[in-house]
């Protein structure tokens, strides 16, 4: 089993190098590629694995017909639990050499994936095209690795846009099964930044699972849920400007506009949520 990459994100990425703005086509770069998830409502799931046997890349301008576009960056077999990468932990899936330049596009071969309801069954699920041609994801802006420096790329799965619930989430008995459509963002974290922060109310108790939903105008671009110590980690945020809007059952929702992303860098922003 691979290591655990970070623990939280606290932890500085410390691999990451910001290179010059041109591309140095000369020698190799190291890729590093760390792979976590998007918040999911996790009441009733005790574990939401995939296994991962492939990982391939393209080259920027190679097209995906000429024979072998693709360089293969992992092969074996590795399974992750998805719900234990949440809140700013993600889990190392590859580091290694290739050669310099821009690289826009990655190819993830998911072999099985599976839910396991608390204190009931487990459900596995078919995996669309993920073992014969693989789940492509574009790297937008791509991807450019300099010579000599080292790169980082996070692949962010959306649990709850991937695993569509069949039946009544209100229950476990309701639930009778899931159908996986894999979303996953690749994420060029030179290009990114993150937001972080702290959710209580006005006499400044904590509140777990409230949700983080960050957005660009009517674009949900991403979403984060409170742990149980109240704060929420948001990863992968292109810069930009933001909105971001935090709600809890029983709470008013509080929205806070002009949210500065800045590549490399940690934003903090806390709420306070009046209870209703």
């Amino acid at each position: 089993m691979k290591k655990l990459f970070f623990t939280f994100l606290a932890a500085t990425l410390v691999l990451l190098f910001n290179g010059c703005s041109k591309t140095n086509d000369d020698g190799n770069g190291r890729l590093v590629v760390n792979i976590t998830d998007a918040p999911f409502p996790v009441d009733f799931i005790e574990s939401a694995t995939v296994t991962i046997t492939k990982v391939e890349i393209r080259k920027a301008g190679d097209g995906i017909s000429d024979g072998s576009p693709f360089t293969v960056l992992w092969e074996g077999s590795e399974i992750f639990n998805l719900l234990e990468l949440r809140n700013g932990v993600f889990e190392e899936l590859v580091s290694l050499e290739i050669p310099a330049g821009e690289y826009n596009l990655i190819r993830l071969y998911v072999d099985e994936a599976s839910l396991k309801i608390k204190d009931g069954e487990t459900f596995d699920v078919k995996v669309p095209g993920g073992q014969q041609t693989g789940i492509k994801i574009f790297i937008d802006p791509g991807l450019i690795v300099e010579g000599g420096l080292t790169e980082e790329l996070l692949l962010d799965f959306n649990l709850s846009g991937s695993f569509v619930l069949k039946g009544n989430m209100d229950s476990p008995a309701g639930i009778k099964g899931f159908n996986f459509k894999p979303v996953i963002r690749a994420v060029n974290n030179s290009t990114a930044g993150t937001l972080e922060g702290l959710v209580t109310d006005n006499e400044k108790v904590i509140i777990a699972g409230a949700s983080i939903v960050i957005k660009q105008g009517d674009i949900d671009v991403a979403t984060a849920i409170t742990g149980a110590d109240g704060r929420y980690v948001a990863m992968g945020l292109p810069s930009g400007t933001y909105s971001a809007v935090a709600s809890k059952d029983n709470y008013e929702t509080v929205t806070i506009d002009d949210v500065k992303i800045i590549a490399g860098n940690k934003t903090e922003l806390n709420f306070v949520l009046a209870k209703k």
